[in-house]
């Protein structure tokens, strides 16, 4: 479930919540809804947290297990 990478990616990094939900812009309590599957993540921030991280959304989604990050041409 890739409720689990976000929090391993999170921790991987020694963070906490509130960091995480800051850099998203919205409450820690709000983040903690989305991280524990309580509340479905928009695909938002399912991009600017694999951007955050610097992997792939693919990653995060558990589509792939290649933690590297696309390269994007824009």
């Amino acid at each position: 479930m890739y409720l689990k990478r976000l929090k391993d990616l999170r921790e991987d990094i020694d963070e906490k919540q509130s960091t995480i939900a800051k850099f998203l812009g919205i409450t820690r309590q709000q983040y903690s809804l989305y991280e524990t599957g309580k509340r479905d993540m928009p695909a938002e921030y399912i991009k600017e947290l694999a951007v955050f991280y610097n992997t792939s959304t693919d990653y995060i989604l558990e589509l792939t297990n290649d933690t590297r990050p696309y390269r994007r041409d824009i």
